[in-house]
């Protein structure tokens, strides 16, 4: 007998992974002898956990077409993280227990690093349940650190944003430093690796020199050699524009701008950097200088999305079904540049055993010598992943949404207590 899907959607989300969720829905349908219905996970795993399923053959064909040009996680994601099966197996055996009761044989989990462990868990507890169930992690991650794959869906789009961001703004404080603004400050994400702050450095043009520092996670702040390097860029330029990442460290390896409260993955949660560097640029050089926090805009800015990253986003979602028919339990669809001039790219399979609880950094080599920018290679890899536009339509001059039904599937079982 043919088995149902679960697909749900896990961490924070991005400007196109709901043309990853489209695309899966998509191609599932053109399987209907194998895969019957495709139950979405209200909010991420918790659907499952609480039988909170959303039947998606309750859409139309067009509406799901038209998810891939909506920004945020239609079904609603989650910050919920699985305890280790030998702390807490009543959270397994209730997912099982929910997926017997729909019949569901086929386990989607579109996320980053912990949702990799997520699917990496489920497909472990699964075999020991002895219950039949294939999983696959399908990747997404503006911050670009999973490993295996050449990036992540989600980052193109959201570095496409930040090097816009940054050209704009440094337009702008050019046009006011003679007389105002000496410095702008642009925080973005990235709490270990800086990928993201990474992308800003394709702002950068012959006629503007901005970003002139970016502060990077995998370099450790050094408040003097920063203020020295603000003061040269305002003699040579008249103004500074700094991108920093929100996980830059100090030398006693604690964040800038670190809090005392944590997320519910355990990660501690970060206080803003951008206004930490600010006050420094104004007690210790005294000059005028405004920040911004790109904050949820960095990945939520659809309008503005990579057509390299979207079409990235829907082939991982069409992958993972095609993988899961083929049976590859414990896989994840990734990303693989090729070795060509012109920049090319295909999907391949990757065993979730090595890519789970592991993180991509920057390397080295794209990294300056000073710290404080990107070398040339470094701008090769980022360069193609903005290229492109992923058009959408406007209606009354704004981004024009297809609302879905999101119509819950009638629960068998009693609640969950958690």
């Amino acid at each position: 007998m043919k088995k149902n899907a679960f697909y749900a959607q896990s961490g924070g989300v991005t400007a196109v992974i709901n043309a990853t969720a489209s695309a899966l829905i998509l191609e599932a349908r053109k399987h209907k002898d194998k895969i019957g219905k495709v139950y979405a996970g209200k909010n991420g795993i918790l659907g499952a956990l609480r039988e909170e399923l959303i039947d998606t053959s309750k859409e139309s064909l067009s509406s799901i077409k038209a998810l891939e040009n909506r920004p945020g996680g239609v079904f609603g994601s989650c910050r919920f993280k699985l305890q280790d099966i030998e702390k807490d197996i009543d959270q397994y055996k209730r997912l099982i227990e929910v997926f017997k009761a729909h019949n569901i044989g086929y386990f989607f989990y579109n996320g980053g690093n912990d949702s990799a462990d997520t699917a990496l868990k489920v497909s472990k507890i699964s075999q020991e349940l002895n219950y039949e169930l294939t999983c696959i992690a399908i990747p997404k991650t503006v911050d670009n650190d999973l490993v295996i794959t050449d990036c992540c869906p989600g980052f193109g789009s959201a570095a496409k944003y930040i090097a816009t961001s940054t050209l704009e703004g440094s337009l702008d404080v050019q046009s006011m430093s003679e007389s105002s603004t000496k410095v702008f400050i642009l925080e973005v994400m990235g709490r270990h690796a800086g990928w993201m702050a990474a992308s800003s450095i394709l702002a950068k043009n012959k006629d503007q020199n901005a970003p002139h520092i970016i502060l990077l996670p995998e370099v450790t702040f050094n408040q003097k050699n920063f203020l020295d390097e603000i003061k040269k860029n305002i003699k040579s330029d008249g103004y500074c524009v700094v991108v920093v990442s929100e996980g830059v460290k100090n030398a006693r390896g604690k964040f800038l701008a670190e809090s005392n409260t944590k997320d519910a993955f355990g990660h501690t949660q970060l206080g803003g950097v951008a206004p930490y560097i600010s006050s420094l640029v104004s007690d210790k050089l005294k000059l005028k200088n405004h920040w911004a926090v790109a904050d949820y805009l960095q990945r939520s800015a659809r309008h503005i999305a990579s057509k390299t990253d979207f079409d990235q986003a829907k082939a991982v979602g069409s992958f993972a079904v095609r993988y899961a028919l083929e049976g590859m339990n414990g896989t994840m669809p990734v990303i693989k540049r090729l070795n060509t001039k012109k920049y090319k790219w295909k999907i391949e399979p990757a065993k979730l055993t090595k890519i789970a609880n592991l993180e991509k950094k920057m390397p080295k080599s794209f990294i300056t010598k000073n710290g404080f920018s990107i070398t040339k290679k470094g701008v090769e890899y980022l360069q193609p992943l903005i290229e492109g536009e992923a058009a959408i339509q406007f209606k009354n001059g704004l981004p024009q949404l297809r609302e879905l039904k999101l119509e819950l599937v009638k629960k068998k079982l009693s609640s969950w207590k958690s």
